[in-house]
């Protein structure tokens, strides 16, 4: 069996990122007899500065992009029916406010250490676009340690303390200095770039050319 390793870049209040990893998943799926996959999370923040109140998402993308409400609600509109084919619920995806994602991604550090960092990710993925709720509240990410089986108590510490702050940044950092200015990215063996949400049948035949070349 083959072995493959991919590296995720993205953020939590990204919705490509959650419709992305969902298509890779139906791409390794179609793949799973003849590769082996590792996944690795990668933080990035789209928001990095944000401080405070969050404000309505539908008015805060059309800031952001130079877009009106309307055709930012015609986009989030999009997501959500390409999201309901994939299984994933992005009931609240236009009822959220803006947060800040530093936590959420040092909680995702944490979670990998025990093996359980995609599940983190997605029980994340579920909390802000799903539910509408406030992923940078203490509370809320606690919650969803709770929901992927893990300890609460030692979930709490973390975010009482510094922990992973700097392995945080570390990766911000260096996936900017690679040349990474959106997300999700997906980086295969170290080597190749897959950028956006691609479609699974075009993941299948990027990761069966991947797979043929040299390692």
């Amino acid at each position: 069996m083959n072995k493959m390793h991919i590296d995720i870049v993205s953020d939590i209040a990204c919705p490509w990122c959650a419709i992305g990893y969902a298509r890779l998943e139906r791409a390794m799926a179609q793949l799973a007899g003849e590769y082996e996959f590792t996944i690795e999370w990668h933080a990035f923040e789209l928001n990095p500065d944000h401080s405070g109140e969050g404000e309505p998402i539908l008015p805060a993308l059309a800031r952001k992009y130079g877009k009106s409400e309307e055709e930012a609600r015609a986009t989030q509109n999009q997501m959500m029916v390409i999201a309901k084919d994939l299984g994933i619920n992005f009931e609240k995806l236009q009822e959220r406010l803006t947060c800040n994602t530093f936590d959420a991604h040092r909680l995702v550090k944490w979670a990998g250490e025990q093996g359980q960092q995609t599940g983190m990710k997605q029980a994340l993925f579920e909390a802000y676009f799903g539910r509408g709720e406030n992923v940078s509240d203490h509370d809320v990410l606690v919650q969803c340690v709770e929901t992927v089986g893990m300890d609460t108590a030692k979930a709490r510490e973390v975010l009482g303390s510094d922990r992973y702050a700097r392995v945080v940044r570390e990766d911000e950092a260096n996936y900017q200095k690679a040349g990474v200015t959106a997300v999700p990215a997906f980086i295969i063996n170290n080597k190749y770039l897959i950028a956006g949400a691609q479609e699974p049948d075009t993941l299948v035949q990027a990761l069966q050319e991947i797979g043929t070349q040299p390692k």
